[in-house]
């Protein structure tokens, strides 16, 4: 079902739960695959995730299950989304989905916002096996 204002994205990565929770939730890992920052899987944790041009997007975290789920704001005060990152065992892998969602699609800012991220969303979840591959090695 897709709804307004939320981007809802799956992947499959062909490595455990336990290796994709630390891609999510390792700062030198997400660093490889996204963004910087000094993210925690502890619920009230708040952390920066450094978006380069966009700069610093403070983030806090509302929803830890290990190797389950992850679920955060981002960018509270001007775009005010939530980020949730679910995971599932499947097979030998993992299928993953994400969901960025409380975009305000009625702002410029929103929109442009949700447009973008919407298109660049993709490209990022398919770099995360490649960050766990690298730090396996």
């Amino acid at each position: 079902m897709i709804k307004p204002g939320v981007i809802q994205l799956s992947q499959f990565i062909n490595h455990s739960p336990a290796k994709v929770w630390k891609a999510l939730t390792d700062p030198t890992l997400h660093a490889k695959w996204w963004a910087a920052g000094d993210i925690k899987p502890v619920v009230g944790h708040r952390f920066t995730l450094d978006m380069g041009q966009w700069g610093q997007q403070a983030c806090e975290v509302l929803a830890v299950e290990p190797e389950r789920l992850l679920s955060y704001t981002f960018a509270p005060g001007t775009l005010d989304t939530t980020i949730t990152w679910r995971l599932e065992p499947e097979g030998q892998g993992t299928q993953l989905h994400f969901e960025q969602s409380g975009f305000d699609l009625d702002s410029p800012m929103g929109k442009m916002a949700f447009d973008g991220m919407g298109r660049g969303w993709p490209g990022i979840l398919t770099r995360i096996e490649g960050a766990i591959g690298e730090g396996d090695a």
